[in-house]
């Protein structure tokens, strides 16, 4: 009797599990080293995972989604519009961010977008195309360093269309033959070892991390051949990789992204550090992965249990995302503790990003005033400092929520390198009879030239004028 009892019971055990979906998916349940696919290990073309996988595929399919939230979205418009960042072209004047820099649209229309966006010119690089494009993996093993640095419009477009590429997709994060996870970009690999992590055999939850994470981080092209490097090897945090920018970079001879055309600062770009601060922040901390937020477990037509392949917020998909481990909370509850801490994030980045522009212009007139060299030097060492701490937030893609704490912090740091720029030059501007009330209004009257001019590609030219002259030579358009 007790023997048939505990066989019941297991039973009993099973059926619920399988009923709840905690044994997963017969696709989940089996391991991704016993598939088999058939197809090339060379494989790169989306389509062929079609018929293979039609309910994950159709998942990506919704990539083409054009939705936002409040803070994020995948609306094709310019981030230099009234309700966005209109002063972007102030911050970023005299690189090509000035000139065209839009919402970040779905994985699918990466090829497209790359395409038309202005900051392609026939003297951009193979490197531009290193995280949009399935071909590039092959592409390095075959030119090795030539990829880097070829001509991106004469040699390594045409050759990524003859190979038959795809925008990203299923063989950057999937081995086509076994669709085991993998990561593709050589990059990331090189930058975890500089900080001493051991990438022979990561387990499934860090590789749910890092076929994300191979794409979603800052980086720079290196000056030598313009290879695409994460400045890692001091650690993740924003001022673990300024003070790489600071020694290991300039060693290795890179100095800057750009010059800045109103200060005459040698700038850094931060470009879209997710990884890094998602590693520092809480969820990274407790384990929790890329995957398990954005690409929740799903249910199809209530039956099927997938890895949704619709990269997009978390917030469009709480239940998935985040009811299954906030169980005691209210999804409401939850979605407005996240909102509330976008807005105070938000708040403060605007406050920051004022305070920088004010920077550069302080700087300007130090310039035209006459103030010696080595004032001028200091200040922009703070401006450069300022705007990297704030831009290594503006640029990570969740306004504040995968690191809250990390990115006040930033913040923090931004207003305070920014302030003591504007100090230096109030010193040295007064000792000059220079008259800073004029000063603080031809700064707003600058600023509202570039607010009012409702072209976006002119709106850099407005950042500049008679008062405050450019400090570099005007990019060849």
């Amino acid at each position: 009797m007790a023997k048939n009892f505990r066989w019941a019971y297991l039973l009993l055990a099973a059926v619920m599990l399988i009923i709840t979906g905690c044994s997963g998916s017969e696709e989940e349940a089996t391991s991704a080293s016993e598939l088999k696919t058939g197809l090339s290990k060379d494989e790169i073309s989306n389509e062929a995972f079609k018929d293979l996988f039609p309910l994950q595929y159709d998942s990506y399919l919704q990539n083409e989604k054009m939705e936002d939230t409040k803070y994020s979205g995948s609306v094709k418009r310019s981030k230099f519009d009234h309700d966005k960042e209109p002063y972007l072209p102030v911050l970023f004047n005299g690189y090509g961010f000035a000139t065209e820099y839009n919402e970040d649209r779905g994985h699918i229309y990466a090829n497209e977008d790359i395409r038309a966006i202005a900051r392609i010119t026939d003297k951009s690089v193979g490197s531009c195309l290193t995280c949009k494009s399935t071909a590039v993996p092959h592409m390095i093993e075959e030119m090795g360093d030539d990829y880097w640095s070829g001509n991106f419009n004469q040699d390594i477009w045409p050759k990524a269309e003859a190979m038959g590429h795809s925008p990203i997709g299923c063989s950057d994060c999937h081995d086509p033959q076994t669709m085991d996870l993998r990561v593709t970009r050589p990059s990331f690999i090189k930058a975890m070892e500089s900080q001493g992590i051991d990438m022979s055999n990561p387990t499934k939850n860090d590789m749910r991390n890092y076929v994300c994470g191979q794409c979603h981080v800052e980086y720079y092209f290196a000056a030598d051949n313009s290879e695409v490097t994460y400045p890692w090897a001091n650690g993740f945090k924003p001022e673990d990789m300024y003070e790489y920018y600071e020694t290991t970079a300039k060693e290795q001879g890179f100095e800057k992204d750009w010059v800045h055309n109103i200060s005459g600062t040698p700038m850094l770009k931060s470009q879209h550090p997710d990884f890094e601060t998602h590693i520092e922040g809480p969820h990274g901390e407790a384990g929790v992965t890329c995957a398990d937020c954005h690409m929740p477990y799903d249910r199809v037509d209530g039956k099927k249990k997938i890895s949704s392949h619709w990269w997009t917020s978390p917030l469009k998909t709480m239940d998935q995302s985040c009811a299954t481990c906030h169980s005691n909370r209210d999804i409401d509850e939850l979605k407005d503790r996240v909102m509330g801490i976008q807005e105070t994030h938000m708040e403060a980045l605007h406050k920051a990003e004022d305070i920088s522009i004010t920077s550069h212009y302080y700087v300007n007139k130090m310039i035209t005033s006459g103030v010696s060299e080595e004032k001028i030097k200091q200040a922009q060492e703070h401006i450069r400092k300022g705007q990297w701490f704030w831009d290594i937030v503006a640029a990570e893609s969740s306004a504040g929520f995968h690191n809250p704490q990390g990115a006040m912090d930033s913040l923090r740091v931004s207003i305070e390198e920014s302030n003591a720029a504007i100090n230096i030059a109030i010193e040295e501007l007064t000792r000059k009879g220079v008259n800073l009330e004029e000063l603080k209004t031809e700064i707003e009257k600058v600023k509202k030239a570039v607010y009012d001019e409702k072209d976006n590609f002119k709106k850099k030219d407005k950042a500049i004028n008679s008062y405050f002259p450019a400090q570099q030579p005007a990019p060849k358009k």
